[in-house]
């Protein structure tokens, strides 16, 4: 404990220094709203499970969601970002067939109830190689750690298939200033490859209230999956985002 106190007040006393350094800016993002599952189709073992959507077949209620990005400028052109978001989203329901899902058969109507869990941890580089006073475009890539789950219950069984693994992802980011305080943003990462593929992007309304802090309303779409021996899954989630960016 003592060296957790220690820790946070050298993060403390280091972060206004970085704030106040020439060319240097930290931002901290928050966005949260409401989730709901778009398609969302599984077969596991990719090669001899029994193909089912958690969306169409079972029934998946909204709900509510949040992400925590922080960003340090190094310029006005240089930028790091880290990013935290986590998601999990419920089914419940049944199937007219016999579901074989990792290891275990669960018998025709009998009521299930599933989890799918997509949690997200990625550092972020961008380069703003456009940088004017109404439009500013950058680029750059995506260190991603996917932490997911889809999991399946019954009263008498349950199965599991866990995944964690690295995504190299490509970073854009376009914000178009067209009021004098109201700005359009495209900002995501994204890449697609014989393995799968994985898309997450915000189209959102930037609103500037002071030098401080802006807020930002918009919608978010996260879609990809896998296709192996192992997993096959593909999933479409919507995002009606709001949120609001701090600057210090």
């Amino acid at each position: 404990m003592r060296k957790i106190i220690i820790f946070v007040r050298i993060l403390l006393s280091v972060v206004p220094l970085l704030a106040s350094a020439a060319f240097s800016q930290i931002d901290l993002d928050i966005e949260s709203g409401v989730v709901f599952s778009g398609y969302n189709d599984a077969r596991i073992p990719g090669d001899q499970g029994t193909l089912f959507s958690l969306s169409e077949e079972l029934e998946t209620d909204p709900g509510v969601f949040y992400r925590i990005r922080f960003f340090y400028h190094f310029n006005d052109r240089h930028h790091l970002g880290a990013l935290y978001a986590p998601l999990s989203i419920d089914a419940a329901g049944s199937l007219d067939r016999h579901l074989v899902f990792e290891g275990e058969t669960f018998p025709a109507n009998t009521p299930l109830k599933a989890t799918y869990q997509f949690n997200s941890y990625r550092l972020i580089y961008r380069y703003d190689f456009l940088k004017k006073d109404k439009i500013e475009i950058g680029a750059g890539f995506t260190a991603k750690i996917r932490d997911a789950k889809i999991a399946v219950k019954s009263d008498a069984l349950a199965s599991e298939k866990k995944n964690v693994g690295f995504v190299p992802l490509v970073h854009f980011r376009l914000l178009w200033k067209f009021a004098a305080k109201v700005a359009f943003l495209i900002d995501g990462d994204a890449l697609a490859a014989p393995q799968g593929r994985a898309e997450d992007v915000l189209s959102a309304l930037i609103f500037k209230t002071s030098d401080k802090m802006d807020l930002k309303a918009g919608y978010r779409i996260v879609e990809g999956g896998a296709d192996n021996d192992q997993v096959y899954n593909f999933a479409l989630i919507h995002y009606a985002a709001i949120g609001a960016v701090f600057h210090f």
